[in-house]
């Protein structure tokens, strides 16, 4: 990993941390601007799949919202060569990047 696109969010106020652990460079995206959060978008995408936009969490038990969630990172994605993310976290951490 060598750069982080983030949200203008609060929650990122420790993205120096960040930045220092996994040695990467941190950018925010400029508000409305969803193409330079290319994989956030993608993931968005996907979850529409199953939790179409506008409807209610509430709707849904801890246990559907799980199954989903294993769904999706159970997913081969072409962008980490058709490699799960737990296999890619898996590996990234092994090989140090992720350890603190």
């Amino acid at each position: 990993m060598h750069t982080l696109t983030w949200d203008n969010g609060s929650e990122f106020a420790q993205h120096a941390l960040v930045d220092r652990v996994l040695t990467a460079k941190s950018y925010f995206a400029e508000p409305y601007s969803s193409w330079q959060r290319g994989t956030n978008e993608n993931t968005n995408g996907l979850i529409r799949q199953y939790l179409p936009k506008g409807c209610g969490l509430s709707a849904y038990s801890d246990a559907d919202i799980q199954a989903i969630e294993d769904k999706l990172n159970q997913r081969p994605r072409k962008r980490l060569d058709f490699r799960t993310p737990p296999h890619v976290f898996y590996i990234s951490f092994n090989r140090g990047a992720l350890r603190s």
